[in-house]
């Protein structure tokens, strides 16, 4: 395994970063001047990503390092899109849509099809994975340990999906992913599988159900 603690996160960066999302996500959702299911979830994931900007700056150019933005190579990045194509599959097997997606992806068409690729295939796993394994797992693994930022990282993930459906459906994805973050060191397998996995799940949602 790879240690991931050469660079550690501080604990006032995650402090820094649940303070300023809150009131950026506010400020956004209060601008908004039409409030559609994916304009708010654009909105969510832009404040996210800001958020977490701001709260990783004062750390200058060993913020990347902390993060996990490491190069690995082109092999762990197959390894990683192949292994998240299989599972998702799998998992996609055992149950319905989860009715979130569902409401997104619902009748649209044409350029709103390619904004809702834009928000749930790229924004939307780009803002996660640097939340939940760069921020998070990056100080949970500097304060504890890697198993501790692998198992807690990955669980928070899966939370965060809120609807109760989406998040079983995401844990086995969330495992895979933290698992991923601490056998290579790296976040970026983990950033394009999920771009990868969400833009497929995305597309077919959207241009192939009835």
């Amino acid at each position: 395994m790879i240690d991931n603690t050469s660079r550690r996160l501080p604990g006032w960066s995650v402090l820094a970063f649940l303070v300023v999302a809150p009131l950026i996500g506010l400020a956004a959702f209060w601008l908004l001047p039409e409030r559609t299911n994916l304009i708010v979830l654009a909105a969510f994931f832009g404040a996210g990503l800001l958020a977490l900007l701001i709260a990783v700056l004062p750390l200058g150019r060993d913020a990347p390092a902390a993060l996990g933005l490491r190069s690995v190579g082109w092999r762990p990045v197959v390894f990683a899109v192949l292994g998240t194509t299989v599972l998702s599959f799998v998992v996609s097997q055992l149950g319905p849509q989860p009715e979130g997606v569902r409401q997104v992806t619902e009748g649209i068409e044409g350029v709103q099809a390619l904004e809702t690729l834009a928000v749930l295939g790229l924004l939307a796993p780009i803002t996660e994975e640097l939340v939940f394994r760069g921020l998070l797992y990056g100080w949970l693994a500097g304060r504890w340990n890697n198993l501790v930022a692998f198992v807690l990282s990955s669980l928070a993930f899966a939370a965060a999906h809120t609807e109760p459906l989406h998040i079983l459906l995401v844990l086995p994805l969330g495992f895979w992913f933290g698992w991923l973050r601490w056998r290579t060191g790296s976040l970026v397998p983990t950033i394009v599988a999920h771009i990868i996995n969400n833009t497929i799940a995305v597309a077919a949602a959207t241009f192939l159900s009835p």
